[in-house]
């Protein structure tokens, strides 16, 4: 049957859904990917994860078709897309990876207008566009649009390729690892940038890690892969931490489950104290700071309460009574 030259990267919401999806590599006798059928919503972030032999790559790369499947369907807004024309749908698909490919031969701005050029774009359309972006990451379009990739550190070469990505406003991204090669510090900043961004752009998002701590803080819906590609729970962060469908995802997820789950909520969630003894000269949360990370400070505070302060007022204290009372199961949302 001949392909649709249909663009996916116009008119779009950008909803992928897997039906009985599975691929097998010659010479192989196990299955990469096995039966794999889910839903992602338009605009959600899901992420794959599970250990080495599970198949996250390798179902990510069958949507933009960088490895064709051997049987199922994979659809973008009901569009099967081996049925689509190959560069149409790339073109379509934000595509992020660790090693984030830059060409080293060019400038940042050329990198990021790489796919507006093979579109066809005005030259003004794509430099306020490259503009946009770079801005948009957190680099300045004056000073780093003329630089070269080997001239940038780690986190700005990321940040260069998550614009290159962005770059003609595709509904769906596909993010292999991203963040995996870089140091902590730099990790968790742009983990929390994407976040930000991800609640102004609103793209569908397909993400693999191999860290489940990343999963639980990225994800809107988290897909656990055992070896071989099967689907072993497909769900919410807070249902995979609170309800782990069987013993292996609950050892895959860990035993500190507990601690993770603080990590989803923020201190402004809480029914906070109206006051506290022996606060005064104490570090001060936010009100987005995250349970575990109020929990650790309070501790490290010898156990004193808090105060939790918002545009200059102290809106209340935290304790450490009242962060273990948000693990009750009654508090818990389903």
């Amino acid at each position: 049957m001949a392909e649709s030259t249909a663009d996916i990267s116009t008119g779009t919401a950008g909803e992928i859904e897997f039906r009985h999806v599975t691929k097998h590599y010659p010479g192989r006798r196990q299955a990469a990917v096995n039966d794999l059928s889910l839903s992602i919503p338009a605009g959600e972030i899901c992420v794959l994860v599970g250990p080495s032999g599970a198949g996250k790559t390798t179902a990510m790369k069958l949507v933009n078709r960088l490895i064709d499947l051997s049987e199922g369907e994979i659809l973008i807004d009901g569009r099967d897309v081996t049925k689509m024309n190959q560069t149409e749908l790339r073109r379509g698909i934000g595509y992020v990876i660790q090693q984030v490919g830059l060409f080293p031969h060019m400038t940042v701005a050329d990198n990021v207008a790489t796919v507006p050029r093979l579109l066809g774009w005005e030259r003004s359309r794509v430099r306020a566009r490259v503009r946009e972006l770079l801005e948009l990451v957190g680099l300045d379009p004056d000073e780093d649009g003329s630089r070269y990739p080997a001239q940038l550190s780690g986190g700005q070469r990321q940040r260069v390729g998550l614009a290159r990505a962005l770059a003609a406003d595709p509904p769906v991204m596909l993010m292999d690892e991203p963040f995996g090669a870089l140091d902590p510090i730099t990790r968790e900043r742009l983990q929390n940038e994407f976040l930000r961004l991800h609640d102004e752009i609103r793209k569908t998002v397909i993400f693999v890690t191999h860290d489940i701590d990343e999963a639980i803080k990225m994800g809107d819906k988290i897909a656990i892969l055992r070896e071989g590609g099967v689907l072993a729970q497909y769900a919410s962060p807070e249902d995979i931490l609170t309800r782990p469908a069987d013993d292996f995802v609950a050892q895959f997820v860990g035993a500190d489950r507990a601690l993770k789950r603080l990590a989803l909520s923020r201190v402004g969630d809480l029914e906070l104290l109206d006051s506290a003894p022996d606060a005064a000269d104490s570090p001060v949360l936010t009100p987005d700071t995250s349970l575990r990370d109020a929990l650790s400070q309070i501790l490290t505070e010898d156990g004193r309460p808090l105060p939790v302060q918002e545009n200059g007022a102290v809106r209340g204290y935290v304790s450490v009574q009242l962060v273990t009372r948000a693990l009750q199961p009654e508090r818990v949302q389903a």
